[in-house]
């Protein structure tokens, strides 16, 4: 499998795809190191996990370089990636012990009513390339604590980094064969759902989350998605600031060029600020440098997949021909790599595919909305739920406005933000399950209740 650069298509590596046969010699090493992983202390299993939080800051240079050359974000901004993984295992090795430890319900007349949370087993993470040190701490951080052992699927796109990922953890010294990496395309994946695993844990589009669903579900094993998003946010009209927010929500919509599950992908402001946000907004997009990620001060870099390209150009030309105005960008740069401009449309509506339909780039459509009772409406308008953003003076009426759509989580005066101690999830197509806060901790163990009389 290559391993290509995408600012400059070059080739930076030829990696050996597992096939049927290795992958089931990793599974049958996990199968056989789990139970003893299990059995460990739980305080030595949170040590072995902080020691990988130390090497993650050890070697954030080299990791952020290597990342940046397969995915082509910034380099700043892969530092960041991996500072916030760190923070993001601080909250869990933090909280491990109070939410993984036996409970004791009751204890009364001699009869005492316990809780105890006991591994999945062998867990299967297919995970995404956009953010690879986030998304998959998300799942592979908390399965291990827990007492899992976890085959790891990352993205083509991002599989120098797994194999990063994989010698950290070993240098942890976590037990041999508690942690493989799944190399290859789509043939390994379908490999994996074919194996005797004790649940998935997936990371990606809609499409694939629910081929995946489908297929698991006769095994009875858990399956959770975190997939898609067309998250919206309203500008309300008793805004203060509108420089400030419209730099904000800016960088919402359009960092890490706009490859976030949870990025800003539609934008309705109140017609009384709207003028003025407008020229913010467009303001802030065209300061950004667009180049090598390598380069310092580059916010802009290549999109990590060359398909994507296509579709943004689908996504813009769509809109124009039904009547959009595209105010800056619109189309792809011609220098070599998967570079588009970031673009920002405006008179949209939600005949047009912009508003509807997954970007996962640096493009927006920016609608003018009359009240929040329009901007409800319109921001409800999505087969997606997976975040909403409210930005006002008024919490209250945020909050009201926030209440009334359906997702897993509201943002008010922030945007494209994730917290280790809240659940991350989706509703509608954005998947189902969750991950992070105490919930995510137990979303890797089975409960088991005990009635012990004496």
């Amino acid at each position: 499998m290559k391993i290509i650069n995408p600012a400059t298509e070059e080739v930076l590596r030829d990696v050996p795809e597992d096939n049927r046969d290795t992958l089931k010699k990793k599974f049958d090493a996990l199968r056989s190191a789990q139970r003893q992983w299990y059995e460990q202390q739980l305080c030595k299993r949170i040590q072995i996990i902080k020691k990988f939080s130390d090497l993650l800051g050890e070697n954030v240079e080299s990791l952020s370089s290597v990342l940046t050359s397969e995915v082509g974000k910034p380099l700043q901004q892969s530092r960041n990636e991996i500072k916030g993984a760190q923070s993001r295992i601080q909250w869990l090795t933090d909280n491990a012990e109070k939410y993984l430890s036996d409970e004791i319900m009751t204890c009364d007349r001699g009869m005492e009513e316990r809780i105890a949370y006991e591994a999945l087993g062998v867990v299967c993470n297919i995970s995404a390339w956009n953010y690879p040190y986030l998304v998959g701490i998300n799942v592979f951080v908390p399965a291990l604590l827990a007492g899992n052992a976890v085959m790891y699927k990352p993205s083509e796109q991002s599989t120098l980094t797994a194999l990063e990922i994989e010698k950290l953890l070993k240098q942890t010294g976590i037990p041999e064969n508690i942690f493989q990496v799944a190399v290859g395309e789509r043939a390994v994946g379908e490999f994996l759902l074919q194996l005797d695993l004790d649940g998935y844990f997936f990371t990606g589009s809609y499409q694939t989350g629910k081929y995946i669903y489908e297929k698991v579900a006769p095994k009875m094993v858990p399956c959770q998605c975190e997939m898609g998003g067309k998250d919206p946010l309203y500008i309300a009209d008793d805004i203060v600031d509108v420089k400030a927010v419209a730099v904000a929500t800016a960088d919402g919509a359009f960092y890490n060029n706009g490859q976030s599950c949870c990025a800003v992908e539609r934008i309705y402001v109140n017609e009384n600020v709207y003028e003025r946000y407008i020229e913010e907004f467009v303001k802030e997009v065209v300061s950004w440098k667009i180049g090598s990620p390598v380069q310092n001060g580059i916010y802009i870099g290549p999109l990590s997949r060359k398909e994507q390209v296509a579709i943004l150009e689908h996504q813009v030309q769509d809109a124009v021909s039904k009547g959009a105005t595209a105010l800056t960008g619109g189309k792809k740069l011609n220098n070599k790599g998967f570079f588009f401009q970031p673009t920002v449309l405006v008179n949209v509506n939600h005949g047009m595919n912009v508003m509807k339909d997954e970007s996962f780039g640096p493009v927006i459509g920016i609608m003018k909305v009359k009240d929040d009772n329009e901007a409800i409406e319109l921001m409800k308008d999505t087969e997606y739920g997976l975040t909403a953003s409210v930005y006002s003076a008024d919490r209250k009426r945020a909050e009201n406005i926030l209440r009334e759509i359906d997702t897993g989580t509201g943002y008010w005066n922030c945007c494209d933000r994730v917290s280790a101690a809240l659940p991350w999830s989706g509703r509608k197509h954005s998947g189902f399950g969750v991950t992070l806060s105490h919930a995510g901790l137990r979303a890797f163990t089975k409960p088991k209740g005990y009635h012990l009389k004496s």
